[in-house]
Order: C-alpha cells, then sequence, then structure tokens
C-alpha cells in the first residue's frame, strides 16, 4: 500500500511522524512551499527579527504530542505562565475578559453584571452564536466585548456561525463568580488550556516541525503544489508536471480546494461552497527600543485599531530579536482578519497597525520613529469559520473522499476549528494513520479526545 501525504504543516507532519515511528515502508510527502510547518512555520526578516505566522503557544492534550515536540527541541524551550489582557475603554482587563469586568469603568460593570442579571432565552435553544453570546453573556458583555472582538476575529457575521464549536474556546460565566471577584477585588486568570505554554528557545514555533521534518526529510518534497486528483486513477498531478500514484491518500490542504482539484459530482463542488474561510494579514513590527511590559498577548475588540491581537513576541524568546538583545530591541506581532464581509486595505495595513499601536497606546509617537522592521505575512486561508452549514457540507464531501481512498484531515483539510490547534492537528495526522493501518477510530475528529 503506497501513502502520499498532501502537506507538511502539523498535521501532514503527524502523520509522516507515526508512519516513520511504526516502519511503515511506502510514504512520501508533498509540500508547495519551500519549508515546513504550514501555518506553524517561522521566518527571519531581513533585519534578524524571527515572526510566527500569528499567535501561537504551544500546550498540549495528548502525551504522543509531547513526546515528539521533545523528540524535535529536547529541552530547548521556555516556559511562560500565560499573561493575556483585554484593552477596551483605555484600560487593561485580564483575560478571560468577563471573569474580570472589575477592571472597567464602573458604567460598564454596571452594563455587564445587570446583563448577567437578566439574562433572555437558553443557551441550548440559540440557533447560532449570537443568539448564544446573548443567551449566556448578557447585553453588556455582549456589547462590550464578545460582538466586536468575535466580529474582529471572523470577519462573518456571527449569525451565520455555529453555536456548536465553543467547548474550551470560550469561557461561560458564573454571576457569582463575578460579583465576588467585584466584591473582593479580586484576579480570576487561570481558566483555559493555555494557561501555561512552551516557546522553543530558538527558531519560532516552526523550530518543532522542522525539528520533527529531520527524522525523514528524505521523504519530503518541497515544491510540489498540486493541481488536480484523478480519483479513479489514484493520481496526483503537480503543477511542476510531476505525477504520483497513491493507494491511500492524506490531504492536508484546504478542503474546498480538494473538491476543486478533484473529479467530484457537482452536488459536492457546491457542499465545499458553504464552506467559509477568513484570511490573516500579520503585521512584524520591530522596534529598535526595549518594552516593559510582562503581558504575552492581548485581545483588541475596539474600532480604534484593524488588528484583535497582539504579541510582545520578544518575551517569548529573546531570540525573536536581533542578537537576543531585548535590553534593544521588542519585537509586536499584529494580527488582522480579512475577508468578503470584512475587507481590508493590504497596502495599507502596516501603516494602519502603527496608528492602531498609538491610538490604543501600545506604541508612543516615538517608538514609532525607532520601528526599524516592518515585515507582513499575508494567509489566505487563517480560520476555517464554524458556519452553521459547514457540518451539513463535510457530511457530503468526506465519505465520499474516503471511499476513494481519500482521507482529508488538520485545520483545514477537515475544516473544523474547535480541534485545529497544533495538537489536535498533530493528532489528527497520527491517528488517521492508526484507522488506516490498524482500524483506529481517530477520537480527536470526532471530539472524543
Amino acid at each position: 500500500m503506497k501513502i502520499i501525504i498532501l502537506g507538511a504543516g502539523p498535521c501532514g507532519l503527524g502523520a509522516a511522524y507515526h508512519l516513520n515511528k511504526l516502519g511503515f515502508a511506502d510514504w512520501q510527502l508533498f509540500e508547495k512551499e519551500s519549508y515546513v510547518g504550514g501555518l506553524s512555520a517561522s521566518f527571519v526578516d531581513g533585519a534578524g527579527f524571527t515572526w510566527d505566522v500569528g499567535g501561537h503557544v504551544l500546550f498540549s492534550h495528548y502525551d504522543y504530542f509531547d513526546g515528539a515536540v521533545a523528540d524535535a527541541l529536547g529541552d530547548a524551550y521556555h516556559e511562560h505562565q500565560r499573561e493575556s489582557w483585554v484593552r477596551i475603554l483605555e484600560t487593561w482587563v485580564p483575560y478571560p475578559f468577563q471573569n474580570n469586568v472589575r477592571y472597567l469603568p464602573d458604567h460598564a460593570v454596571k452594563e455587564c453584571v445587570d446583563g448577567l442579571r437578566s439574562l433572555a432565552g437558553s443557551p441550548e435553544q440559540a440557533q447560532h452564536f449570537r443568539d448564544w453570546m446573548d443567551a449566556v453573556f448578557g447585553a453588556g458583555i455582549v456589547k462590550h466585548f464578545m460582538e466586536p472582538y468575535n466580529s474582529k476575529v471572523w470577519g462573518v457575521p456571527l449569525s451565520l456561525m455555529s453555536k456548536q464549536w465553543i467547548a474550551e474556546r470560550v469561557s461561560v460565566v458564573d454571576l457569582a463568580r463575578i460579583e465576588r471577584n467585584i466584591a473582593e477585588q479580586r484576579d480570576d486568570l487561570s481558566w483555559g488550556p493555555n494557561n501555561t505554554f512552551k516557546f522553543p528557545k530558538a527558531g519560532g514555533t516552526g523550530a518543532i516541525y522542522r525539528g520533527i521534518a529531520q527524522r525523514f526529510e528524505n521523504r519530503i518534497h518541497l515544491g510540489h503544489e498540486m493541481q488536480s486528483v484523478d480519483t479513479e486513477a489514484k493520481e496526483i498531478r503537480f503543477k511542476n508536471g510531476r505525477v504520483e500514484s497513491y493507494d491511500i491518500l492524506i490531504n492536508t490542504t484546504p478542503l474546498d480546494l480538494l473538491v476543486e482539484a478533484c473529479d467530484a459530482p457537482q452536488e459536492l463542488r457546491q457542499a465545499a461552497g458553504d464552506l467559509v474561510h477568513n484570511g490573516g494579514l500579520i503585521v512584524g513590527l520591530g522596534v529598535e527600543a526595549p518594552r516593559d511590559d510582562s503581558k504575552c498577548w492581548m485581545y483588541f475588540p475596539e474600532s480604534n485599531s484593524p488588528f484583535y491581537r497582539v504579541t510582545n513576541f520578544h518575551n517569548y524568546a529573546a531570540t525573536n530579536v536581533p542578537e537576543a538583545d531585548t535590553s534593544r530591541y521588542c519585537a509586536l506581532m499584529c494580527e488582522t482578519t480579512y475577508s468578503p464581509h470584512k475587507p481590508e486595505d493590504k497596502a495599507a495595513i502596516i501603516a494602519q497597525t502603527e496608528q492602531g499601536l498609538v491610538n490604543s497606546g501600545m506604541l508612543s509617537e516615538t517608538e514609532r520613529e525607532h520601528v526599524v522592521s516592518r515585515y507582513l505575512i499575508d494567509i489566505p486561508y487563517s480560520y476555517p469559520v464554524p458556519t452553521i452549514g459547514r457540518d451539513r457540507a463535510l457530511a457530503a464531501i468526506q465519505p465520499y473522499l474516503e471511499k476513494r481512498g481519500i482521507f482529508s484531515r488538520g485545520r483545514f483539510g477537515a475544516w473544523r476549528y474547535e480541534v485545529g490547534n497544533m495538537d489536535h492537528s498533530f493528532m489528527q495526522g497520527v491517528e488517521v494513520i492508526e484507522r488506516i493501518l490498524h482500524s483506529g477510530d481517530e477520537p480527536t475528529l470526532n471530539g472524543r479526545a
């Protein structure tokens, strides 16, 4: 049996890592870019700053993934305590916002608490994500944070989104706990699986996946972009002219692009049209000035900046700045979503990002004059949006492909945001190999991990 893997991101490398560990002989991995890592790659700009493709942090639900990371990094990583904040109403509120509204001005605290005291509707009966927010958080929290922030992140009307993806992604609320936090002036910071995280000492997040790939780099073929897939002949044609046959194809490229490349019937193409994604613009600003700020990352719900999140990337590893000199440099990594519902001017995004940092108090005009590096990464596929019609589309597409020996997995291969973290994606690759070779049941993909 010949297995072909498309894409050398976390999922494709997870499948390859497991095949290599099992000693399976007949497999190859093809990647369209000149590097491995996919959306978890890292880049060094001309000034010597290292940038990730957005604000990744390494935390895990899986011992197997932890073992792969240990194989790649050894002990060459830092461990950080998460310190994340929300910038709103000219103040900083610790994350999760809803647990720490006491930091807000008095009128906003009152609106948030009053909204929780007068909740209407049922989360179970909510028809979509927007309704769910109203039923869970109330008018005040929705007005100040949940609605504007999620609109900036997703770039689609929130009424088009399902509520089914929430799980550990959103901290729900406990009114008595919030009132106690207010009365006792107590911080409530520890929620979530990423309250502690690891980061490589050098090389950015991409160091993990470069380290994993080294074990089988002779089987990885870079610069091979899929052009078409003949599901009857079981052949892939690449844009460079190479043709490869397969018995099993593991696809980790965007599912809608795979369907487009296949000889799929019209109804399947229509289903793929219901898969919605957004894009991302990652602006890295390297500043020749130190930054005395212990925050890891920050959320920005307000309209005075284009970005929804900023990472103090110099705090993750000193090697992210030139000569590892954080007494001289700092690095701000800023993320902005774009979509048909939320267009952005890519030519102006760097200047708009700088102004947004000034507007929100993150960058002084003097510091702006000391920006020595401006780096832009454009991600056409940033988040697979969990829309109301997504599961119906997947229920049509995935069985069709699997009957033809094609298993589409990973962040965009499976198109399931709720299991799209690095660890989830890596383990989807591991588990699909277990399914193919040993009749495993893919617990991560099926929400049972």
